[in-house]
């Protein structure tokens, strides 16, 4: 299964800078793509095969644990250079597990389990394990870089932020020392000398934000000219060749950590390398839109459509705008531009919320990732939206951008010779994750049999009825020491909840946005008898909750849903915080018809029509609950992956246009 190491390493093969070409797909092989992703799933994703190559490493460790460090070391080497010249060989892969497991149980005190072994052998496969929250990615994936890394591959792991960077990185050092693997890793502000040296090392950690970034600015530097032989030649003739000057060493093997959120969630949004654009009088232009925006009257002058996230100027809102700047000048005499302007002023007005899609910290415009719930310091929004949304706040304007570089991560990551991945939740979007980067899912059994246990959904008509009974319960389950999570969507919920809590005397812990420093050490503390802790999304994902002894007695971790995610895969990622490695755990969902999810979906005329079924203050029947949510969610899913799609056609179509212009990307 696996193809020859000289194919996925630097040389003479594939070059000194190797990726995979661009792939164009067409309606019939996307949708042909999809149908052979569904049944690949149930094929590959449930086939018991895998589990003959967990056999063979069991028998490779045979008396491993009888030798002594230096007789271990003479053996590294060995399986080193086989694995080089002869490449990943099941035998010598096998070898390679027993031998780092041995390793791993002296330097760490930790063991890889027989279903860590069988997902380290997915990931070198170039597949996705679907492990359990709790069952140890992170300690699984050191056995397709180790092994990849001795066999002469650059391997990146790739996770999803800064924090997770850092901690995997020394956590599993002692590993990597033990077998001479060099580590590097990539952290915001290092200079481009560090970072080179970085992605030099065998095994780089480093975030898929700062990855792909890195990558395009090669991109920029390499120009219109990648090819091999070019760079080849080009070093030839130059003192200081371009090939001297680049970051990475190429797109070889990627491990991708939390792998559905880099590779599905977060493909809707473009990477883009900008730099400040002139305009003298920009702050005004702002100013003005949102002034205006703020003068017009719905749905007479303009239409807000929640699903679509965009507002439309009616044909009477279009003659009010033109009216009311045609003493502007400038950009303001252009119809198309116009228009424009003041749809990114609607836009920032009714579809962008301060503390749910955005925050205001020491003057400046943070927007907050809506799957995590962190805030992403670095990142603006395009075509004059941030700007917009900056005057709508009152802050200082920043320069408008103008786009040097862009490539969204479907684009990057399909450029990849292999790419692998891990987590919690992924068998929901096989068939988009087979369809779009060739990449299958693996379902790998849990290491103890699950002792978590759901609750009945309750599903109010009103959100004031919905935080009564969340409080409610709360207060019951605080009473019995069990801890609890209570997941919410956005900062401001978090704080709502947070201050209905205080009211009824109940201690807690608050995790959003704003205090996404103290992150890792909220949530390792989650797991204590009668703590509460409300965090929004799936902030403190990657770090493990862990139970004390008073905690395990009184029936585990108790994980409360206070709304349902646009996708069913973040709800179980929550839900997966608790009965972790066999311990007890339940959850359950409380929410309401008023929630983002089904307000979008449903609107108000459906809630209406059921408060006079069911009064204001009741839960829905079990049932007719769970239906409208599963056809929202569905709907959402749909919708977003049509936007993931479209994403990836515009991006083919903006390569033809610079392939035209004769720029790159």
């Amino acid at each position: 299964m696996f193809s020859s190491t000289v194919h996925l390493r630097p040389g003479i093969e594939v070059g000194n800078y190797p990726e995979r070409e661009d792939v164009r797909d067409n309606w019939l092989d996307r949708t042909a793509a999809n149908i052979t992703g569904l049944v690949r799933q149930y094929i590959v994703g449930r086939n018991p095969q895998y589990m003959k190559f967990v056999n063979k490493v069991n028998a490779q460790s045979k008396d491993l644990d009888k030798l002594d460090f230096g007789e271990l070391k003479v053996r590294v080497r060995k399986l080193r250079r086989s694995l080089y010249s002869e490449g990943l060989k099941d035998d010598l892969v096998s070898q390679s597990f027993a031998l780092i497991r041995e390793i791993s149980t002296r330097q760490l005190g930790l063991r890889h389990h027989d279903v860590q072994l069988y997902g380290g052998w997915v990931m070198l496969n170039g597949m996705i394990a679907e492990m359990g929250t709790g069952e140890g990615k992170t300690l699984a994936a050191t056995l397709p870089a180790c092994t990849a890394a001795m066999a002469g591959i650059p391997t990146h792991i790739v996770t999803v932020n800064d924090f997770l960077v850092k901690r995997d990185a020394k956590w599993m050092n002692p590993i990597y020392s033990a077998l001479g693997l060099s580590v590097g890793v990539i952290k915001e502000g290092m200079s481009h000398e560090q970072k080179q040296a970085a992605y030099a090392c065998d095994i780089t950690y480093c975030t898929n934000k700062q990855l792909a970034f890195d990558y395009l600015r090669d991109r920029m530097l390499l120009g219109s000219e990648s090819r091999r032989l070019h760079l080849q030649l080009e070093g030839l003739h130059n003192d200081i060749p371009k090939t001297s000057l680049l970051l990475l060493r190429g797109l070889c093997f990627a491990i991708i950590d939390e792998a559905d959120s880099v590779l599905v969630d977060e493909a809707r949004t473009p990477l883009i390398i900008s730099n400040k654009g002139e305009s003298s009088d920009h702050d005004r232009v702002y100013q003005d839109a949102v002034r205006i925006a703020r003068s017009l009257q719905s749905p007479r002058d303009y239409n807000i459509r929640i699903k679509e996230h965009s507002a439309e100027l009616t044909d009477l809102g279009r003659a009010y705008v033109a009216r009311h700047s045609k003493n502007l000048g400038g950009i303001w005499s252009g119809a198309r531009r116009r228009d424009e302007l003041m749809r990114q002023a609607l836009s920032a007005l009714y579809l962008h919320e301060i503390d749910k899609h955005y925050l205001v910290k020491d003057g400046k415009i943070q927007i907050i990732d809506e799957y995590t719930g962190r805030v992403m310091a670095d990142r603006s929004w395009e075509r004059g939206l941030h700007q917009m949304v900056e005057a709508k706040e009152g802050c200082e304007i920043s320069m408008r951008q103008e786009t040097l570089a862009r490539i969204s991560y479907q684009k990057f990551f399909r450029r990849y010779l292999r790419i692998a991945g891990m987590t919690g939740t992924a068998r929901e979007v096989a068939n988009e994750l087979w369809s779009v980067y060739n990449i299958n899912v693996v379902t790998i059994p849990t290491n103890k049999p699950s002792n978590r246990q759901a609750e009945e959904d309750k599903v109010f008509l009103t959100a004031d009825e919905k935080w009564k009974v969340v409080v409610k319960r709360v207060r019951a389950l605080h009473n019995q020491g069990r801890p609890i999570l209570i997941g919410t969507r956005s900062v401001v919920a978090s704080e709502h909840l947070s201050y209905l809590l205080y009211l009824s005397g109940l201690p807690h812990k608050v995790l959003n946005a704003r205090q996404d420093v103290e992150e890792s050490e909220i949530i390792m503390q989650a797991g204590q008898s009668g703590r509460i802790t409300v965090a929004t999304n799936m902030a403190g994902r990657g770090t493990d909750i862990k139970l004390s002894q008073d905690a395990f007695d009184s029936g585990g971790l108790f994980v409360l849903a206070t709304e349902r995610n646009e996708t069913k895969r973040i709800d179980r990622q929550l839900f997966g915080r608790c009965g972790r490695q066999g311990d007890p755990g339940n959850y359950q969902a409380i929410i309401s018809l008023e929630d983002e999810l089904t307000k979008e979906f449903y609107g108000a005329f459906c809630n209406k029509i059921l408060k006079r079924w069911y009064g204001d203050d009741k839960c829905l029947p079990v049932q007719l609950g769970n239906i409208m949510i599963w056809i929202a969610q569905t709907a959402s899913d749909y919708h977003f992956s049509r936007m993931r799609r479209d994403l990836l056609k515009a991006d083919d179509n903006l390569d033809d246009m610079l392939a035209f212009t004769g720029r790159g990307e």
